[in-house]
């Protein structure tokens, strides 16, 4: 039987963009490592260490207040057919293609003073680049569930909600965690709306750009080593968590 290479092949090509990824990573860890004394002034630096603060509360409510809204809609559009449906998915995925700083004008033009140097403001600012995460996850998971397994609850007397609830949500709930997770992920990765938006109070990805420009790199690679650090030991937690969920249903 002859040998196929193929996969080989294409994990030969994959490899360039995981070398890429990681290059950066791991040249900036060992930068710090040997630079340990501004690492340590940096995690006792209270400026610092409320920017971080401010950060990973910010995200994290973004996420949540993506889930109270966007698991509904997306659970709408799996299963209702309506009159401009096309245009709503459409507009769901605008905010990916948008310049973020052009979002940072819009959100500040349409809501003012409301948003202006506010915890409000950062969320707003969040919540519009990374929403689109959570509502195609759940739609995509809302999608796989059987609709047979829905219409037998309701033929037992269940109601839509607790269809919903009981049957549907569970089945998808490993697309759905997947959606938050990176609903997460964008929002503390953004930068360029809430510079805009909201300047203060000071998030840490907006700490680092305020260093850099008036320190200079080694003083704000701390806290892109911390930034880093903190959100990528979150992430593969929450995926490690989420991929044993999905096994555990498997």
């Amino acid at each position: 039987m002859r040998r196929d290479y193929t996969l080989y092949f294409f994990a030969s090509l994959g490899s360039f963009l995981i070398a890429y990824i990681a290059l950066p990573l791991v040249v900036i860890f060992a930068k710090q490592l040997s630079d340990l004394g501004m690492l340590v002034r940096t995690l006792h630096d209270p400026y610092v260490t409320e920017a971080l603060r401010n950060s990973l509360l910010t995200a994290t409510a973004t996420a949540l207040i993506a889930l109270l809204f966007g698991v509904p809609l997306g659970y709408v559009l799996a299963r209702k057919d309506f009159l401009g449906k096309s245009l709503v998915q459409a507009l769901i995925d605008v905010p990916i293609v948008i310049p973020h700083s052009v979002v940072g004008i819009m959100l500040l033009v349409t809501f003012s003073s409301a948003i202006l140097d506010s915890y409000t403001g950062i969320i707003a600012a969040m919540l519009f680049v990374s929403a689109p995460f959570t509502i195609n996850a759940s739609r995509d998971g809302f999608l796989a569930v059987d609709e047979k397994l829905e219409a037998v609850a309701r033929t037992l007397g269940a109601s839509r909600l607790r269809v919903f609830f009981s049957v549907s949500l569970p089945i998808a709930l490993p697309s759905v965690a997947s959606g938050a997770i990176m609903t997460w992920a964008r929002a503390i990765s953004e930068v360029g709306a809430i510079l805009i938006v909201a300047y203060y109070p000071k998030t840490a990805q907006v700490l680092i750009l305020e260093y850099f420009n008036n320190y200079g790199l080694r003083a704000s690679r701390p806290i892109a080593v911390l930034m880093v650090t903190i959100s990528l030991t979150i992430f593969v937690l929450l995926r490690w968590i989420v991929g044993r969920k999905a096994n555990a249903q498997g």
